[in-house]
């Protein structure tokens, strides 16, 4: 399989940062839902073109280790690729770095839902062909 990894650069705004002077923690699920929006729009499936479809993709698990604090001016580079896609999941992995130094990784798995119902379906297939690996057995 094709695995296509998206990649974006960020400067850190001062308004992102807390009293310590890092990044607040919270801001890198914003930063991973940053590269997500890069990534379908580079597969070609913009997170507006699948909701015309009809779909939509919301968070149902999330995950984030910190490896190091990110400061307010730093230049990062956010990485996002699609781990899998079965069923009526997928998972998104992501990494922020700075000038190669990995500061923070993890994933967001999304369910596939139908908006008019707000049921699950099925991923769609044009995922396939850029997912990382298959889905993990359950």
């Amino acid at each position: 399989m094709a695995l296509h990894k998206a990649t974006m650069q960020y400067r850190v705004p001062y308004a992102e940062t807390d009293q310590m002077g890092v990044v607040y923690y919270a801001h890198y699920l914003v930063y991973f839902e940053r590269i997500r929006g890069v990534l379908l729009r580079d597969i070609g499936l913009p997170y507006g073109e699948l909701e015309r479809k009809g779909f939509a993709l919301p968070v149902i698990e999330a995950h984030v280790e910190y490896k190091k604090p990110a400061r307010y001016e730093d230049d990062l580079q956010i990485a996002g690729w699609l781990a899998w896609a079965q069923g009526v999941r997928c998972r998104v992995d992501c990494e922020v770095r700075r000038d190669g130094v990995l500061l923070a990784e993890g994933y967001t798995v999304h369910a596939c839902i139908d908006r008019a119902s707000g049921k699950p379906t099925r991923i769609l297939p044009e995922f396939a062909p850029f997912c990382a690996q298959d889905a993990p057995a359950h």
